[in-house]
């Protein structure tokens, strides 16, 4: 009868398996809505306690510590990482390496949020006596208010929901939907409380994109020293052609005595001016250069040369002018490419 049964199991498993696309399709949308509906009903439980913690974690004076174990513990070290890019030190504690010294790393000044759907989470009711005993704060995140977890925390934020989205009714889904999003709560409630700017974020995000449009700046991708194109104002149409052919940015910089910007003289104004000139060796730069170019300072973010450069007329390079409309630098295009500021 065994192996009969063991047989059929193994043709059962052999047997090639399709899907069934309305059933699949309905299920999915069963699993939408039964975790759209958690996340409504915690939107409409939330109260004091939700303050007290963020009122908490702003006044934490250490780390905010997130434990977590199982499914809880991937959100828990989502919560830290959101809660770090925003403003809030965090870090994830994983709780069964705690109880084997990593306990050493959480002191009296920080806050603890523990998540635990059901609240009775062996390893985390392990370390709850020695965090109060150090005099770290607990805030809980859990599914049942009346946990020995909750029960111990100086604030219980309830995440409860009614079912789990699982049609076995098992793995946790809609529960730790709900933990994720009262996670991002919490962090988008202390950015907010903290001031935390755009600017602020992007100097937590140096190697994103906003990081580098915000960080960047004019000086950091400039061309200077003698890769920048400059003549005097007294020179030639010929020397002036040399320099550009020189320094290969398809301009010259046009300069006074005293390094100041009077002009900038282009490969457009090189084609402008072979009908009026008759000898390159004598005409002088001076009379033929674009006057007041468009200019930035080397402070400025380098993002805002597009704007300069993309105003009409459009411009491929930028003098970067100094005190006194000295001439300290040059960026052209290619230079924000490989910035990445573009």
């Amino acid at each position: 009868m065994i192996a009969d049964a063991d047989a059929r199991s193994d043709a059962r498993d052999a047997a090639p398996r399709t899907v069934d696309a309305e059933r699949a399709l309905n299920l999915a949308r069963n699993v939408l809505d039964t975790e759209a509906r958690a996340i409504a009903a915690l939107s409409a439980r939330l109260s004091a306690p939700f303050v007290a913690a963020v009122d908490l974690m702003l006044r934490c004076r250490g780390r905010v510590v997130v434990l977590g174990i199982g499914k809880s513990g991937h959100i828990a070290r989502k919560l830290a990482a959101t809660l770090a890019s925003t403003g809030t030190p965090a870090f994830f504690v994983h709780p069964a390496e705690a109880g084997h010294g990593d306990l050493g790393m959480i002191t009296a000044d920080d806050v603890v949020v523990m998540l635990s759907n059901s609240g009775e989470t062996d390893e985390l009711l392990l370390l709850t006596p020695h965090l109060k005993r150090q005099g770290a704060k607990l805030i809980a995140l859990t599914g049942n208010e009346k946990s020995s977890i909750a029960q111990s925390a100086d604030v219980h934020l309830d995440a409860a929901v009614d079912a789990e989205a699982c049609p076995l009714g098992l793995a946790p889904t809609a529960s730790t939907t709900a933990a994720l999003a009262l996670g991002d709560a919490l962090a988008l409630a202390l950015l907010d409380a903290r001031g935390f700017s755009v600017q602020d974020f992007a100097r937590s995000h140096p190697g994103g994109a906003l990081g580098r449009r915000l960080l960047t700046r004019v000086a950091d991708v400039m061309r200077t020293g003698a890769a920048l194109p400059r003549v005097a104002h007294t020179a030639t149409l010929a020397e002036a052609i040399v320099e550009m052919t020189a320094k290969g940015l398809g301009m010259t910089a046009v300069v006074d005595a005293h390094d100041r910007i009077m002009g900038v003289f282009t490969d457009g104004d090189l084609r402008r001016s072979l009908a009026r000139v008759v000898d390159a060796t004598s005409a002088r730069v001076a009379d033929l250069m674009t006057k007041s170019p468009r200019t930035i300072g080397a402070e400025r973010l380098a993002a805002d040369c597009i704007l300069l450069m993309e105003t009409p007329p459009k411009i491929t390079v930028l003098l970067v002018a100094g005190d006194g409309g000295t001439l300290v630098g040059a960026v052209q295009m290619h230079d924000l490419f490989r910035a990445r500021v573009l």
